[in-house]
């Protein structure tokens, strides 16, 4: 299976950085390296701890911590809540519940991420 992985802009209310972004289309949840969310978001503790599966058969880790934050995709302002994880494999993890919110699209036969800018602009009604 192809991987896309590429750098992209964090910002919390701590801070900001750019981190390397794994797009998981086999991942539920947008997750997050809890050495990653360091210095650029507060942590908020979830009221009931959540247990996910991994690749790993009989491992279910525990989330017990969330953080919201702002990324940037080609100059395309993207938010989304993102499970912190200690011991994560990569930085940062997109899963298929941001790709349906922002309807990000992959395209593993060119390698490239689809964003239309259009579904990024806050609209009130």
């Amino acid at each position: 299976m192809p991987i896309i992985k590429l750098p992209l802009h964090f910002e919390g209310s701590l801070g900001e950085k750019t981190l390397f972004t794994l797009f998981d289309s086999g991942a539920t949840f947008s997750c997050i390296s809890s050495d990653a969310v360091e210095n650029l978001e507060t942590i908020v503790k979830l009221r009931k701890p959540l247990e996910i599966a991994t690749a790993a058969q009989g491992h279910y880790p525990r989330i017990t911590h969330r953080v919201a934050m702002d990324f940037y995709f080609n100059e395309i302002r993207l938010s989304d809540e993102f499970m912190v994880i200690p011991g994560l494999s990569e930085d940062v993890i997109l899963g298929v519940n941001t790709f349906q919110k922002w309807r990000i699209k992959l395209d593993f036969e060119h390698d490239t991420v689809i964003i239309d800018p259009k579904v990024a602009k806050a609209i009130l009604k």
